[in-house]
């Protein structure tokens, strides 16, 4: 793809959140579809989506993917669905049984084990801690799932040896072309958010390949900047991060994401529509 586009994701909502920590997450279906259209007006081709219960608690009823899927579709009638798969303590069936039914353009594709857990220092305690399983076995099931809906895996890789948990899935024949890598820092459990890692992490990515950064924090800002600066695309949203640059908190996706495209602007990069990036990621259905 060409280096000067670049393709802005915003992860919208969330599942590790609530309005507790900010009172601007969306929730139901009709405002994860304000969201997402908040979202694509300022900048963004690809929403990146977890489903929520009316109450804010994670979902993972089909019907509940369906319904958001019309409310942002209602709205944003060509921008790329990405739908999340990740999830502690569920089959890695209930992890998929929305695929089929809502067949979204993309889908997050977790590439490994890891612990995952939210420490505060203030207070010297977990507030939540667990085992994100993502074995060989499990991987392979998420993605013939992805691969039999047409649906483009978005690889989310939380470490190093993620990156490399891709190389046998690809000789298997099971990874297309265009999967994107989503070189994912700041979690607990995974690769520290520093530009060091951050470039480490670039490195392993093959030549040629769609990679965007994700950054859990502030320290977001400036990792998506070195990102923008290296070629690679970038995700915003009240998933993960809730502030903008000047450390106030947004208010909606959109005010990230319109950061996220001056910021693409000032790195010399051209913000990709949404056509663009269907051609450039080689995706032309909409779900």
């Amino acid at each position: 793809m060409s280096k000067d586009k670049i393709i802005i994701s915003a992860a919208l909502t969330g599942a590790a959140t609530n309005r507790s920590h900010c009172k601007y997450i969306p929730y139901t279906p009709e405002e994860i579809g304000e969201e997402a259209l908040r979202a694509v007006n300022a900048g963004a081709s690809i929403v990146h989506i977890h489903a929520r219960e009316d109450d804010g608690t994670p979902s993972w009823r089909t019907e509940v993917f369906e319904d958001i899927q019309k409310e942002v579709r209602q709205r944003c009638p060509n921008v790329v669905i990405n739908y999340s798969t990740g999830a502690i303590g569920l089959s890695v069936e209930d992890r998929i049984k929305h695929l089929p039914a809502t067949k979204p353009e993309m889908a997050a594709f977790n590439m490994g084990s890891m612990n995952y857990a939210i420490f505060s220092k203030k207070h010297k305690q977990f507030f939540w801690n667990g085992v994100f399983e993502n074995s060989f076995d499990t991987m392979m099931t998420v993605v013939k799932n992805m691969n039999e809906n047409g649906i483009c895996p978005e690889m989310e890789c939380f470490d190093t040896s993620h990156v490399r948990n891709a190389e046998p899935l690809r000789d298997m024949g099971l990874i297309p072309q265009n999967a994107c890598y989503s070189l994912v820092m700041g979690v607990l459990g995974g690769i520290p958010a520093t530009p060091e890692n951050l470039i480490h992490q670039i490195k392993q990515v093959p030549e040629g390949a769609f990679w965007q950064s994700i950054v859990i924090s502030r320290k977001q800002w400036r990792l998506n900047a070195l990102a923008a600066m290296m070629g690679g695309n970038i995700r915003v949203g009240l998933e993960d991060n809730f502030y903008l640059p000047n450390n106030e908190m947004a208010t909606s996706n959109g005010a990230l994401v319109e950061k996220a495209v001056e910021l693409a602007e000032m790195m010399g990069r051209q913000v990709s529509t949404i056509d663009e990036t269907r051609a450039l990621l080689k995706i032309n259905r909409i779900s």
